[in-house]
């Protein structure tokens, strides 16, 4: 399935994160994914909520810069070897991955989002 994902710049300081994340809950956005990557000026948060648009919306009124994208999500089981099996159905037919983060959920199970050059392609391997 495909999970809209929001990315967000900030600049590396003291703060922001907490002000972005303050701008989102004053609006009343659950942030229900968050991963941070970051370079010593700034770093980009993605995050993927209950409400993309008013969160964009938000961070827009908040002064943030932010940009949404579409990640290809699959639910697998929480156990060794799954992430491997998954990602090599990919791999194996050449799709290119540019970046991954997973998350345990209830009930036993994982949840892989991934950016990929071919969401489309990647979409109907998995099926």
């Amino acid at each position: 399935m495909l999970v809209n994902q929001i990315a967000v710049f900030l600049e590396n300081r003291k703060g922001r994160l907490f002000s972005m994340l303050n701008a989102l809950s004053e609006a009343g956005i659950n942030v229900e994914s968050l991963n941070i990557a970051d370079t010593r000026d700034f770093g980009i948060v993605r995050i993927i909520t209950d409400d993309n648009a008013g969160a964009k919306k938000a961070l827009a009124e908040a002064g943030f810069t932010a940009a949404d994208t579409d990640l290809v999500a699959i639910e697998v089981d929480d156990v060794p070897g799954s992430l491997t099996a998954t990602l090599g159905k990919l791999s194996k037919e050449g799709i290119n991955l540019e970046y991954v983060y997973s998350y345990s959920r209830a009930g036993g199970k994982a949840l892989i989002l991934f950016k990929t050059d071919d969401a489309a392609e990647a979409e109907k391997l998995l099926r």
